[in-house]
């Protein structure tokens, strides 16, 4: 028997990569025959739009959607990418890179780390970027598809995308209106409540409109219409452990073929984003206003781009931090209206995906379950709280001292749990990481290392190997790393091909939501 409180009206307030991603995804996995999905976006209101780059988990949502890859590359202007490059973060003038593949290679049930840093302290080749296939090909700037799963023996390249977050947003809301999604135009000046459950029966417009529904998905950006305004979530400040709260971003002429990872540069309070995309370049300063000014850090930006600038530097203000709840009563949060991590492992999209797939798995028969909010909301703190560690243990692992910023960042203290990972890190070059967390070891390694975190010593049993065998095992994996990135095309071929590809399967851009 059905019930009379089923769900069967969502509306989405806000559109955006969060509002159109989650349209996409509800449209195409709960269909719009038993649900009716309503968006609401105002076209008066900006969207913030600086999440241009992915990590490798973006590959099961398109895959979730069921598009075209190479379709997917032509119409968001994408490249590809391998990882990222930090230029004078650990020290000035030193350049390190966090790549997304593997580090090394299956070593007896021990991390390959270990034996690693056994060989280094035995005189071994201390460029950890070596035994990783995707850090030579990011040196080499090269780039293609490899056979699932290493089938040809070699290892395979994992990847990501960068791309032109408008034209991503404006392309889903093509998948989304294809397959039912309905949008509505207009701002939303109220909400309005059930006196007696205290859940969102609608939303009124300025028009004078009301929009009614039974769940809500607040993608309203920072200003958190309606987990905020409305159901007031409450809000944990982050910023004693991750000190910036500006932005200022500005796009510039393309210079160069685009090279296949996004470059982050450390700079006297804060740090500048570097994005390749086929017809620009994209460019961010993150900085705190208790070490530089607005003014300032945009001079400063303007002053290090490769080409001309394409548009008016546009600032950002925000608080690093989340919302205590992001799901309350009937209504929950995706995106900024949830929190805000500033995008230096490039986690914002991913947040928004990971929230999605997690409202899809939990989402209520009922207008109202309290269960299972309480479990969504256990689930996104720990996500938060897990990228949060790992974006602060950038700053804190430094030897950076040439600064006010820089001394701060050396100087605060971290959580508990960020403390735990430093000291066993430091002890045997191990990171101890929860399942549920993003991050796994080969990504906190390289970050760890390449801030200068030298370990004391290594795992035990990385002993037992005899040095020959060691050696062997390293030179093999070594070559076979080797002979998969000479056999890579150069980044900007391949993606040429895959734009190529595109065009004859399905003819003019925009040809196909």
């Amino acid at each position: 028997m059905e019930r009379p409180d089923r769900v069967r009206d969502i509306v989405i307030v806000g559109g955006g990569t969060a509002g159109w991603m989650t349209a996409a995804a509800f449209s195409k996995v709960a269909g719009t025959q038993s649900l009716n999905i309503t968006l609401i976006e105002s076209d008066e209101i900006g969207i913030v739009g600086v999440g241009e780059a992915t990590i490798p988990p973006i590959l099961l949502f398109n895959k979730l959607l069921g598009i075209d890859e190479n379709e997917f590359i032509r119409e968001t202007q994408a490249t590809f990418k391998l990882g990222i490059q930090f230029v004078d973060w650990g020290r000035l003038g030193h350049t390190y890179m966090h790549p997304f593949g593997l580090f090394g290679a299956d070593m007896n049930g021990v991390n390959f780390s270990h034996y690693w840093l056994r060989s280094v302290a035995e005189g071994g080749d201390p460029d950890n970027h070596h035994f990783v296939a995707e850090a030579e090909a990011m040196r080499l700037n090269r780039f293609a598809r490899t056979p699932p799963g290493g089938a040809d023996g070699m290892p395979r390249i994992n990847y990501a995308f960068q791309f032109d977050a408008s034209l991503y947003a404006a392309w889903l809301r093509k998948y989304a209106e294809k397959r039912g999604v309905v949008r509505r135009e207009g701002k939303i000046i109220s909400a309005n409540r059930d006196g007696e459950t205290g859940l969102i029966r609608s939303v009124t417009l300025s028009d004078g409109r009301e929009v009614a529904g039974d769940f809500f998905i607040d993608c309203s950006g920072f200003r958190g219409l309606l987990i905020e305004q409305e159901m007031q979530a409450g809000y944990d400040d982050w910023t004693q452990w991750l000190p910036a709260n500006r932005a200022v971003a500005v796009p510039c002429e393309r210079v160069e073929n685009p090279v296949p990872y996004t470059r982050s540069t450390a700079h006297e309070s804060g740090w500048q984003w570097r994005i390749p995309l086929q017809h620009r370049t994209g460019n961010g300063y993150v900085f705190s206003d208790a070490f530089i000014s607005e003014d300032q850090a945009t001079a400063d930006l303007l002053s290090r781009l490769d080409g001309a600038p394409q548009a008016e530097p546009r600032v950002l203000r925000f608080v690093t931090g989340r919302r205590r709840k992001g799901w309350i009563g009937n209504v929950a949060a995706i995106g900024l209206s949830s929190g805000f991590l500033e995008p230096l492992e490039s986690t914002s999209i991913h947040l928004i995906q990971t929230a999605i797939s997690k409202l899809l798995a939990l989402f209520p028969h009922a207008r109202r379950d309290d269960a299972m909010a309480d479990q969504f909301n256990r689930e996104m703190d720990q996500q938060y709280e897990g990228v949060r560690d790992f974006i602060i243990a950038h700053y804190k692992v430094s030897t950076r001292d040439d600064t006010p910023f820089w001394r701060h960042c050396r100087d605060m203290p971290v959580p508990d749990s960020l403390a735990a990972k430093l000291e066993l890190f430091r002890a045997r070059g191990e990171v101890m990481v929860e399942n549920h967390e993003l991050f796994r070891e080969t990504n906190w390694f390289p970050i760890l290392y390449g801030q200068g975190l030298m370990p004391e010593g290594y795992h035990p049993l990385a002993d037992v190997l005899s040095d020959d065998d060691l050696r062997l095992r390293l030179s093999q994996i070594r070559a076979a790393i080797k002979a998969r990135v000479d056999g890579l095309p150069s980044h900007d071929a391949y993606l040429r091909q895959c734009v190529a590809a595109a065009t004859n399967r399905f003819g003019t851009l925009g040809a196909r939501p």
